[in-house]
């Protein structure tokens, strides 16, 4: 399970997502704090865009990373909750796709884990 942080997670982006962080940290922008801002909105792409520009430790990148998946998944249980009681039935797969942001989440920080050990 050994890796750096940019070796595990690189291969998962799409070049669009680097391209627009690269022009915001180009402008200015301070790449840690994009990357926590798109963690509380839930959203992992851009996130981690920003922490593959961003100096900063494994640790605190993964952090952060993980917690932009445990995020999108309360943001799609809401979601689906608010959809339930709209439309009276329930939607499985928003919530289906909320635990494999769990799983994601778990996953990112097990490796976090895995670091301190070695």
């Amino acid at each position: 399970m050994s890796g750096s942080f940019v070796e595990l997670y690189h291969p998962l982006l799409k070049e669009v997502f680097l391209k627009l962080a690269r022009e915001q940290l180009a402008q200015g922008a301070e790449g840690l704090t994009c990357a926590d801002a798109y963690a509380e909105q839930g959203k992992p792409d851009f996130t981690l865009a920003y922490l593959l520009l961003t100096e900063s430790t494994e640790d605190v990148k993964r952090a952060i990373f993980a917690r932009s998946y445990e995020r999108r998944a309360e943001l799609s249980e809401q979601k689906a909750d608010e959809f339930s009681q709209r439309f009276h039935r329930s939607f499985p797969m928003i919530q289906t796709e909320a635990q494999k942001d769990r799983t994601v989440a778990q996953q990112i920080r097990q490796r976090m884990d895995t670091s301190i050990e070695e």
